[in-house]
């Protein structure tokens, strides 16, 4: 499974990502985030509160708020992002504001029905599902208001990593376009996501790597120079790095898993 990163600010931007045995480091984004864990256990933490989440069992990640996750031996889950526009009577009741505690158990039902859903369901059976979802949630939740300025500096991080991927993306140019020293920009990061800076900007260009494979034809090489790697050799290290592949090889595995599903699907 590939963590899709960049996300849209466009109105009706949803999309649904299964998987298993999913781990990302410390990171943020615009949109709502809902992770749902089908098997096994995963711990997962938003804004420094933690969460050993086991299978039933969701978190609900508000807009801006830093979170992480790492499955604990194995786990399968369903992953939604989506706009605050496109529950915007629940996220302009909540503006402001974010969870005590993200954590719910969603209805199986809701659930079951997330996991048939993907970018071309009808907007109005995505809205429905989703209001009844965040309704869920709201049932249980309590809420605290969110200071103004809090995390913008790593905000402005993944936001400066989100534009420039692609480009010199260095620390070094990091810390002129936030004007920062280049040290505690280098330790604030560590201490907050976790990794380093490096670290992060290859993971972030891995996942657009792997999005690249699973969903355009581009040659290897040329998904490499799309994601800011200097070389093929730098994209299949860190690929198989991250991944215990390289990426010839899960392109090929993604064809594979496809052409069986499509099978089993005549079968029935």
């Amino acid at each position: 499974m590939f963590y899709e990163f960049k996300h849209s600010l466009s109105a009706d931007y949803f999309t649904v990502e299964p998987g298993s045995d999913f781990e990302f480091s410390a990171h943020m984004h615009h949109c709502f985030e809902l992770l749902c864990i089908l098997e096994g256990e995963m711990h997962v933490e938003v804004d420094k509160l933690s969460y050993d989440m086991k299978a039933g069992e969701a978190v609900m990640v508000f807009s801006n708020q830093i979170h992480s996750m790492k499955t604990v031996g194995h786990s399968s889950h369903v992953l939604t992002l989506f706009s605050p526009k496109l529950i915007s009577a629940y996220s302009e009741k909540t503006s402001g504001k974010v969870p005590v505690n993200n954590l719910f158990r969603p209805n199986s039902f809701y659930v079951e029905k997330l996991r048939t859903f993907n970018r071309e369901s009808p907007l109005i059976d995505v809205k429905g599902l989703l209001y009844s979802l965040c309704g869920e949630f709201d049932a249980v939740a309590e809420y605290r208001k969110v200071e103004a300025t809090s995390n913008m500096l790593l905000y402005d991080i993944f936001k400066f990593i989100e534009n420039n991927y692609n480009k010199n993306c260095t620390l070094a140019n990091l810390a002129k376009y936030t004007g920062y020293d280049y040290a505690y920009l280098s330790r604030y990061f560590r201490r907050a996501v976790g990794i380093s800076y490096n670290d992060y900007v290859n993971q972030y260009r891995i996942s657009k790597a792997c999005y690249l494979l699973q969903n355009n034809e581009m040659t290897v090489l040329e998904i490499s120079n799309e994601c800011g790697f200097n070389s093929l050799r730098s994209l299949n290290r860190h690929f198989k790095d991250q991944l215990g592949m390289p990426p010839a090889d899960y392109r090929k595995q993604l064809k594979d898993n496809q052409t069986q599903s499509k099978g089993d699907g005549e079968s029935d």
